[in-house]
């Protein structure tokens, strides 16, 4: 019908149009290429080495798959005793060769007065263990995802690994029946396992999934999930070269004061001291433990 002929002539002049169009482009491209080719054939002048700047992160090959381990060091402290850290390595070092310390409790201008305000207090290095070597088998859990960026909501962990199982054990959402979940305090990631094969894979795939909590969505990331155990560890003995041990500290004072009165006296450089970092003192009759972690100042 004329109808029909009508529109296939319309199409015609729009696919006639498109062709050239693209004719066009092409013979540009070609043009920029054959100028940048010949760009690159001169020589540049008075034979100065051209500058080129790499925008982007490189990296060597072999550093992908390394596994970076962040000491975490917990050093029991008993009662009477406290850890004090400088900020100078020096100054620990000599409040250490000193061996023992004086400290005075109050001020006090009559001798026989200032000497019942005094104690004496060892100092000490602080000796911890540390990798050396160590070596991990790492396996890949089959069926298991992580899934990491949660948000910092007020609800509780039961709570939202209810909300996080309900939404994928449901097919449409790529997922199948949950066998079990773990919120890993650490690092504030979930651990989820599926019962079917081949669920996690798909999800992993997808590397983010907008998941619906209360009356938000977010994007979650999901990885693969990798577990391990050491196979051989070796330690070494290393020195905290800022931190020192102060023992037989008596109960005299409540644990305020004392820690106070501590710090005053090893901040004064006439006492062999310097400026402290940090002090942390436990009272006779008590346990802690410290944390170390690594230096990065």
């Amino acid at each position: 019908s004329q109808d029909l002929c009508s529109t296939l002539d319309q199409d015609n002049t729009v696919l006639q149009k498109d062709k050239e169009a693209v004719e066009q482009r092409l013979q540009h491209v070609k043009n920029e290429r054959d100028l940048l080719q010949k760009n690159l054939k001169q020589k540049p002048p008075n034979d100065e080495q051209r500058k080129v700047v790499f925008k982007g992160l490189t990296a060597d090959k072999e550093d992908a798959n390394k596994l970076v381990l962040t000491p975490l060091i917990r050093y029991p402290l008993a009662g009477g005793s406290a850890l004090i850290t400088f900020e100078k390595a020096e100054v620990a070092q000599q409040v250490i060769e000193m061996k023992e310390h004086v400290v005075e409790l109050s001020h006090g201008e009559d001798p026989e007065d200032l000497e019942r305000c005094q104690l004496r207090v060892q100092a000490g290095p602080v000796d911890i263990l540390l990798p050396s070597a160590l070596e991990i088998g790492l396996t890949r859990g089959s069926r298991s995802i992580l899934v990491s960026g949660l948000p910092n909501l007020d609800i509780t962990e039961d709570i939202l690994l209810d909300k996080l199982e309900l939404f994928f054990s449901k097919t449409k959402n790529g997922g199948s029946e949950v066998e079990s979940r773990e919120f890993l305090d650490d690092c504030g990631q979930v651990v989820l396992t599926f019962t079917q094969d081949g669920v996690a894979e798909q999800l992993i795939s997808r590397r983010q999934v907008q998941v619906p909590i209360g009356k938000t969505k977010y994007e979650l990331k999901i990885s693969p999930y990798m577990s391990g155990d050491v196979t051989n560890l070796q330690l070494q003995p290393s020195r905290c070269t800022r931190t020192v041990l102060l023992s037989g500290i008596p109960d005299v004072l409540a644990e305020e004061p004392m820690r106070d009165a501590l710090e005053i006296h090893f901040q004064k450089v006439s006492r062999g001291g310097g400026e402290v970092d940090i002090l942390s003192y436990v009272p006779a009759g008590r346990r802690a433990v410290a944390v170390f972690r690594e230096d990065v100042g």
